[in-house]
């Protein structure tokens, strides 16, 4: 049976607030998406006849604009290339140092085409957000390329097409987990802000605690875990009243959060995230980093059934490919809404267990934009 929630009124979102800055000690680095805008652009700008002069500005989602260094570009009749060298910054990341490199050539008409060559995986399996059998780019990176490169054709009345390539991508995408995903031949290109931080660090980890520690220390007992920036400005237009303080990046290290959140006495936490992370933690795991825990669609298929789903959609449920796939044949069966309200249930149950009743919890679970709700459950105490 649902409870209703107290304490904080949620609500759903009318527009994304200001991404918040933190300061952070460790040096942020491109996503493979950002990279990938920067050497389309300027291999653009080549294929028009403008000189480059070894560097290329492009706009992030947030509307900053950033300047990459182009390590080399060429143009050859109807056809130029750039590259970009991959910075991930202080992020441990297999694709630090690549060379994301950008095909451009002219088409009749007029918009961009995209697709991927060597070294970019193909997607074989659905649940992922992405065509089957088209390349691994993931939306933002498209939207990104697809703004960096139109900046360059205005005014040009006709198109081109784009062919994103890695060299040794196949290699790196070997200590990924893109075979078990059904990703084959290569990486993928990712990004959601263009910008990777270090989340998978122990200085990330301090830095998640020391959140939790400045905002016990502003007499703040409501905290919002929040896996992720799009999560995080979901959470924050549910929670207009809440200050902004209160709202932490959690990325992988729940555990070290609450933990930290019990120290300083808080009484309630209210956990907003995605279907795949919000697995996880249903299933226990609270250090729920891609490279040390799986997703258990096993989980998922059993709440199926739970919430009177057929035995048949449950067995596609327990093989489904990713947990967005599980929430794609819920939202298709029209069980979404109890099927995402018992996975909220479960979870909360999992952080209460793990805090020994210290702290109430409140678990959201919102679409892949991160703006909608999309199912509830809490009992946040008065």
């Amino acid at each position: 049976m649902t409870t209703e929630p107290e304490g904080p009124e949620l609500r759903e979102p009318d527009l994304p607030r200001t991404m918040k800055v933190r300061q952070k000690a460790l040096r942020t680095g491109w996503t493979t998406g950002s990279c990938a805008s920067a050497a389309a652009k300027a291999a653009t700008l080549l294929l028009r006849g403008e000189e480059l002069k070894g560097y290329v500005e492009i706009g992030l989602p947030s509307g900053r604009r950033v300047t990459f260094a182009v390590e080399s570009a060429s143009a050859s009749g109807d056809k130029a290339t750039a590259v970009v060298v991959k910075d991930a910054g202080d992020d441990p990341d297999v694709t630090n140092g690549a060379h994301i490199t950008a095909t451009v050539a002219w088409r009749d008409e007029p918009g961009v085409e995209l697709d991927g060559g060597e070294g970019v995986g193909v997607v074989t399996k659905p649940g992922l957000g992405l065509e089957v059998g088209g390349p691994a780019i993931n939306p933002v990176p498209r939207q990104m390329i697809t703004q960096a490169v139109s900046e360059a054709l205005e005014g040009e009345g006709r198109g081109v097409r784009v062919v994103i390539s890695v060299p040794e991508g196949e290699v790196m995408a070997r200590k990924t987990t893109n075979r078990r995903l059904g990703i084959i031949g290569g990486i993928s290109i990712l990004g959601t802000t263009g910008i990777v931080r270090p989340f998978s660090t122990a200085s990330w980890r301090a830095s998640v605690e020391q959140a939790v520690s400045v905002m016990a220390a502003q007499g703040e007992t409501t905290l919002v875990l929040c896996t992720g920036g799009r999560t995080e400005r979901g959470a924050m237009a549910m929670l207009p009243k809440l200050p902004e303080v209160c709202f932490v990046e959690v990325g992988d290290f729940t555990g070290a959060a609450l933990r930290r959140a019990v120290e300083h006495g808080l009484k309630q936490v209210v956990f907003v995230g995605m279907v795949g992370k919000l697995t996880k933690l249903a299933a226990g795991v609270l250090m729920t980093h891609y490279t040390r825990s799986q997703v258990s669609t096993d989980l998922l298929g059993g709440i199926t059934r739970d919430m009177g789903g057929s035995e048949e959609l449950a067995a596609e449920v327990d093989a489904a490919n990713t947990a967005r796939h599980a929430y794609e044949l819920w939202e298709s069966a029209g069980l979404l809404g109890p099927c995402g309200r018992e996975l909220c249930r479960r979870v909360a149950g999992v952080l209460e267990r793990f805090t020994d009743g210290s702290l109430a919890a409140q678990v959201v679970l919102v679409d892949f934009t991160g703006q909608k709700m999309v199912g509830m459950y809490g009992r946040l105490a008065r």
